[in-house]
């Protein structure tokens, strides 16, 4: 993934455990139009790379996200300036370790995402992607590219459960009480 994937991550660090992009099961990633066709090629790109990474079960919750993040990008981020959508403004990275995936969607403006209130409009046909994004994932956050780079990253955090080792019994369940 190189040194764009080292930027990208960078700020993942603060508050969790510690990321190693070098340490990365899996990384994969997509450059995206200025298209909102492209929200479907990212949801595509996400069950290929989910499926070779064996993390099947992960995908509703996963696409969902990544359907967000880019149909954001799309709308609030990327310049008016790319009408015909050849430009490939936005990019989809997808990296996998032992215990977490992250989705991240960079993209050429260096304005904050800002999430509306749940209550906000409720009836409201759109809006609500980053609340979404905050219930489907176990964390997300957003910060701004240096470097060479312009613009963000807007990322997610998914948690996956650690694999059982094979002839181990994996721990019961909690019962449930009435």
């Amino acid at each position: 993934m190189g040194t764009n994937g080292s930027t990208v991550l960078a700020p993942l660090r603060q508050g969790l455990p510690p990321i190693d992009v070098s340490g990365a099961a899996g990384a994969a990633s997509c450059s995206l139009p200025a298209r909102y066709e492209a929200v479907r090629s990212a949801r595509e790109f996400t069950r290929t790379t989910l499926g070779q990474w064996a993390l099947d079960e992960r995908f509703d919750d996963v696409a969902l996200v990544v359907s967000e993040l880019v149909t954001n990008a799309l709308r609030h981020a990327v310049p008016e300036a790319a009408p015909g959508g050849h430009e490939r403004p936005v990019r989809l990275h997808l990296m996998r370790w032992s215990t977490r995936l992250v989705c991240a969607v960079r993209d050429p403006s260096r304005i904050s995402p800002e999430a509306r209130e749940a209550e906000d409009e409720c009836a409201a046909e759109s809006g609500r992607g980053l609340f979404l994004v905050e219930s489907f994932s176990d964390t997300w956050g957003w910060h701004p590219l240096t470097g060479t780079l312009s613009g963000k990253v807007v990322w997610a955090v998914f948690l996956l459960r650690a694999p059982v080792p094979a002839g181990a019994r994996p721990e019961p369940a909690l019962p449930v009480e009435d």
